[in-house]
C-alpha cells in the first residue's frame, strides 16, 4: 500500500464498490474497507436455512440493477454477473384468484388491468418508452454531476412523477386492480403513498419492468459484489474485510476519505457534530427467508411465473399497512408484503425440485416483535397450503437486520426515510449531497441521491465529486 493513497473508502456495499471503481478506473489509488467478513453490504447471498438453500439477506430482484448506468458501463460480465429472468418480472394477485401482471409487454400489462384502465395506463407509460436509458441516467444522476441528455423528457417525467401517488391513481385510474399494484410499485421504498414524488416511484419500477424486466442475478446478488470487487482488485484497488472503522485514525493516510455508510455513523467517525442530526430513518422491514419443497401454491396462475410477487389486496389494504408501520408505529394486521422467488429463474438456488423464497413486510423502526404469523395469513390467503411446503425459514427483524448491515438503522433497509422531501433531497437540502462538512471526506451510502436500491449510482456520483477534489489538490496529478 502506498504510503498516501488518494482515495479510502469505508464499506463495501454496492454503492462503496462502485465509488472504489469509478476512481480506481481514472488511476487513482484506492482502497476499500469492510467490517463484516465478505463484501456486499446490502447485495450478499448466504445459506441461511439449510445447505444447498442460497438466499439473499437483502435484495434480490434487481430493476435498477440492470439499467443502472453506472453498471452498464462496466465489465461486470468478464466477472460472474449475469442477469437472469423469470417469464414475468411481477405479479400482483388478488383474492379472488385473479391477477394483474407487470409483463416486458405494455400490452399484456394493460390488459391485466381490465379495459376500463388499459388505455390510461398505455398513455401514463407510452412517452417514456424507448427513451428510458436516457432518461435514468438523467433521473439517477444531479445536475452537479451531469447534465442531462434529454431535459424535455426529464421535464415531463418530473410533471407526472411529483405528484403524490395518491393524486395519480386517483386522477388517472378507476379499477382497483391498477391501483393495488401500483400502490404496491410506490411502497417498495417504505413511505405513505401520499407523499411528494411516489408517483415518479411507481413510474420508476413500471418503466423498468417494460424496457430491462426485473432480473435477478445468477447464483444470488453476492454475484453483483463479487463482480465489483473482482474488476477492482485487476484496477490496482485493495479489498480489506473483518475491518471495523470507529474512527478516521483508524484508516491509512489519504487524500479523501469516501463513506459508503449512514449519515449517523458517518458523522460519529469523521466527528462531524450534529452535521446530520436531522436525518431521518424510516420504518423497518421483517423479512422472512424459506427453504421450500416445491413452488409457492399461488391460487393465480400468474404468480407461479413471476420474479416478485406483490401480496396486498388493495390500495386501500396497502395504504393502511404503510401508515400502520410509517405513522401508528404498530405493526399492522395485514402487512403489505413484497416477495421474490429467485429459484424460478435460478434454479441453481436450490436443490432440485426445491425452491427459494423470501417475504417482507413494514414494521416500526425498531420494532422488536414477531410478524411470522401475520406475514404467513397474509401469504396463505393468496396461496392455501403455503405453509404446509415450508421446510425451514430465517426471520429477521429490525435488530437481527441492524446487526447484520448497520446502514439499517432501526431495520431501515432503505438507510434513511424515503418520505416527504427526503425522498428527493438526501441527506439534506445541498446542490452537493455527497460533500459533508470535511473537505476531505464524503458520502456515497443510499442515504445520498438517488437512494434506496443495488444500482451503484450513489457511488457513482459520489466519486465524480471525489475526482474533482483530488484533481483540485493535485492538478498535475491524475
Amino acid at each position: 500500500m502506498p504510503s498516501m493513497l488518494d482515495a479510502v473508502v469505508v464499506g463495501a456495499g454496492p454503492n462503496g464498490l462502485t465509488a472504489a471503481v469509478e476512481l480506481a478506473r481514472r488511476g487513482f489509488s484506492v482502497a476499500v474497507f469492510e467490517a463484516k467478513g465478505t463484501v456486499g453490504g446490502g447485495a450478499r447471498t448466504e445459506e441461511l436455512t439449510l445447505p444447498g438453500f442460497r438466499h439473499d439477506p437483502c435484495s434480490a430482484a434487481h430493476p435498477l440493477g440492470i439499467s443502472s448506468p453506472a453498471f452498464s458501463q462496466l465489465p461486470l460480465g468478464r466477472y460472474g454477473l449475469e442477469w437472469l429472468h423469470a417469464p414475468l418480472p411481477m405479479a400482483h394477485p388478488f383474492p379472488d384468484g385473479t391477477a394483474a401482471v407487470l409483463s416486458r409487454s405494455v400490452a399484456e400489462t394493460a390488459l391485466s388491468f381490465g379495459p376500463r384502465d388499459a388505455g390510461a395506463y398505455r398513455r401514463l407509460v407510452q412517452p417514456f418508452l424507448g427513451k428510458w436509458d436516457t432518461l435514468v441516467r438523467d433521473f439517477m444522476s444531479l445536475p452537479s454531476t451531469a447534465l442531462p441528455r434529454d431535459p424535455v423528457t426529464l421535464a415531463r417525467f418530473g410533471l407526472s412523477g411529483l405528484p403524490p401517488s395518491t393524486w395519480l391513481m386517483a386522477q388517472r385510474f378507476r379499477d382497483e386492480r391498477v391501483k393495488a399494484l401500483f400502490a404496491g410499485l410506490v411502497a417498495h421504498v417504505i413511505a405513505p403513498l401520499g407523499g411528494i414524488a411516489t408517483s415518479a416511484v411507481g413510474l420508476v419500477f413500471a418503466l423498468a419492468a417494460h424496457e430491462r424486466g426485473w432480473p435477478v442475478a445468477r447464483g444470488g446478488s453476492q454475484s453483483i459484489s463479487d463482480a465489483l470487487a473482482a474488476y477492482l482488485k485487476d484496477l490496482g484497488g485493495a479489498v480489506h474485510t473483518d475491518y471495523e472503522v470507529k474512527r478516521l485514525d483508524d484508516l491509512p493516510p489519504a487524500r479523501a476519505y469516501v463513506f459508503d455508510t449512514s449519515p449517523s455513523a458517518l458523522a460519529r467517525i469523521a466527528d462531524l457534530g450534529r452535521a446530520y442530526d436531522g436525518y431521518r430513518y424510516g420504518a423497518s422491514a421483517f423479512k422472512i427467508d424459506y427453504a421450500l419443497d416445491g413452488p409457492v401454491p399461488w391460487t393465480a396462475e400468474e404468480p407461479r411465473r413471476a420474479g416478485t410477487v406483490q401480496v396486498g389486496a388493495s390500495k386501500a389494504e396497502i395504504g393502511a399497512a404503510l401508515d400502520a408501520a410509517s405513522r401508528q408505529r404498530r405493526a399492522p394486521d395485514r402487512p403489505f408484503l413484497i416477495t421474490t422467488q429467485p429459484s424460478i429463474a435460478d434454479p441453481s438456488r436450490a436443490p432440485e425440485g426445491k425452491h427459494v423464497f423470501w417475504a417482507y413486510g413494514h414494521v416500526p423502526n425498531g420494532w422488536e416483535g414477531d410478524l411470522t404469523d401475520a406475514v404467513e395469513r397474509q401469504l396463505e390467503r393468496f396461496a392455501p397450503g403455503f405453509r404446509d411446503r415450508v421446510l425451514a425459514r430465517a426471520t429477521a427483524g429490525p435488530p437481527q437486520l441492524a446487526a447484520r448491515n448497520a446502514n439499517y438503522i432501526g431495520g431501515d433497509i432503505a438507510c434513511g426515510a424515503a418520505s416527504g422531501l427526503q425522498l428527493l433531497l438526501r441527506p439534506k437540502l445541498s446542490l452537493f449531497p455527497y460533500n459533508t462538512p470535511h473537505p476531505a471526506v464524503f458520502l456515497c451510502s443510499s442515504a445520498t441521491p438517488p437512494g434506496p436500491g443495488v444500482h451503484g449510482m450513489s457511488g457513482h456520483n459520489a466519486a465524480k465529486a471525489v475526482w474533482r477534489r483530488l484533481r483540485s489538490i493535485s492538478p498535475s496529478g491524475t
